[in-house]
């Protein structure tokens, strides 16, 4: 996990997930993982929220597939 400190505040970059990342989970391509993303994304704006390009929510991510924390 990468750390970098912002104006005094550390923060990591775990918070979104990425193409490649999601591939592993899902055992898919990482081609269909960007696809996941940008469905992800979609569902996201339509709530309202902002999004970014080729990452999406960890958080929302794991909500969406049932993936456990533990």
């Amino acid at each position: 996990m990468k750390t970098t400190m912002f104006r005094g505040v550390i923060k990591t970059n775990n918070y979104f997930i990425e193409a490649k990342e999601i591939s592993k989970i899902l055992c898919m391509s990482k081609a269909y993982a960007y696809k996941v993303i940008r469905e992800l994304n979609e569902e996201l704006k339509e709530k309202g929220f902002r999004v970014v390009r080729g990452k999406v929510p960890r958080v929302y991510f794991k909500e969406r597939y049932g993936i456990d924390e533990n």
